[in-house]
């Protein structure tokens, strides 16, 4: 305590192996962006006003990318600005509320992951008594739950660091994150850890759920030729994009947590930072070309804006 000091910048050390390339990255990371906000918009629109497409399955898909859009506006506006200054510094406070947003983020895919998991189960090991389970008051309370959770439990873990007085300053990342921050907590936290541990408990619930969902479709689809080609078309995306974000994630979760792991900044930066860019790239672009009804409104859209354009 006698060395704790009122933190009020953090300073970002994740780029300091990037400094003769920095304009390379930035272009990248620009157009990362872009094609996440294009790709993301583009089905989120598409979803909304088409209303064929005002279905459990297709709304939860448009969560999934509302989510993916607000996890990245916490990252890449701050990492294009780090990009083209020479000292990257972060205040306290929006240090604080982009740690907030990003694990908020990450929570809230998981939980919606799982959402989704249960909508496929109903509809395909459950289909005459789907309308009945899944109505529009179960959608809202299952879309209430894969939001208000996450951002519940994120403001507790704020609450709980900015408790803390920190004695140092220094974050080896690209972007604020809780562990990161707690490294430099003068006081243990142990309340901070037990916390970390009962998330981390749910997200393992949450994946067995995922697990024994899909265990009974594969069940109830082998019987079937119709029954293996409806798990092909709406349930094979889904388990890609499960995949994918639990490989991505995993490592930075147990990397933030562990200090040992002696790899170098690049890498570390590399791998912290999938989970900001293949997620939020894939989901719309897995979904958009393996659902038949999102891909037909998306080809008819661009075609009816072409004819509108051709007769100006």
């Amino acid at each position: 305590m006698e060395n704790s000091t009122q933190v009020k910048l953090f300073y970002l050390f994740g780029l300091q192996e990037t400094f003769n390339n920095k304009s390379v990255y930035f272009i990248l990371s620009l157009i990362t962006y872009l094609l996440i906000i294009t790709v993301n918009l583009t089905l989120i629109i598409t979803i909304i006003q088409e209303k064929g497409l005002h279905e459990p399955m297709y709304i939860f898909l448009c969560s999934l990318c509302v989510n993916g859009l607000y996890g990245t506006a916490g990252f890449y506006p701050k990492l294009l600005l780090d990009l083209q200054s020479d000292v990257q510094v972060i205040s306290y406070g929006e240090c604080l509320t982009q740690a907030y947003v990003i694990y908020t983020s990450v929570m809230c895919e998981m939980s919606t992951l799982t959402v989704m998991s249960y909508d496929r189960y109903v509809a395909i090991c459950r289909p005459l008594l789907y309308h009945t389970i899944v109505t529009s008051l179960t959608v809202r309370k299952l879309l209430l739950f894969s939001w208000f959770y996450p951002l519940f439990i994120g403001l507790i873990v704020v609450s709980l660091t900015v408790r803390l007085p920190l004695c140092g300053s220094r974050i080896d990342k690209l972007f604020c994150d809780i562990p990161s921050i707690l490294k430099h907590a003068c006081l243990p936290t142990t309340i901070n850890q037990i916390l970390n541990k009962f998330i981390l408990v749910v997200h393992v619930l949450q994946l067995l759920f995922i697990v024994c969902s899909y265990c009974q479709i594969v069940r109830n689809c082998v019987k079937s030729a119709k029954g293996r080609i409806k798990f092909t078309q709406t349930c094979v995306p889904h388990l890609i994009t499960i995949f994918i974000f639990i490989t991505v994630t995993l490592f930075d979760n147990l990397q933030g947590w562990n200090s040992n792991v002696n790899i170098t900044l690049n890498m570390r930066n590399a791998m912290a930072v999938q989970f900001l860019i293949i997620p939020p790239v894939f989901n719309p672009l897995i979904y958009g070309l393996n659902l038949q009804q999102i891909r037909r409104a998306v080809f008819r859209k661009c075609n009816a804006h072409k004819i509108i354009d051709m007769k100006r």
